[in-house]
């Protein structure tokens, strides 16, 4: 993992067609503004936790129990 201290207004580029912008830095929190082609997905990571979450949760509900009983 690259780790880099940017302030405020400074750029960070990835590639030729990302670049990540420090837009705002108040109270421990930082805004930052990301310009990709529009065929890049750009995600924040919680939500697709929180989906991941749900899909599982979804799934165990639709998750039936059968017993089978064998006759003898």
């Amino acid at each position: 993992m690259l780790v880099l201290s940017r302030k405020l207004n400074q750029r960070i580029l990835i590639g030729d067609s990302i670049e990540i912008k420090v837009l705002k830095i108040s109270n421990g929190r930082v805004k930052l503004g990301i310009e990709a082609d529009s065929f890049i997905d750009i995600r924040r990571a919680e939500i697709d936790m929180d989906r991941s979450e749900v899909e599982v949760q979804q799934s165990s509900k639709k998750t039936q129990s059968v017993t089978l009983q064998v006759a003898s």
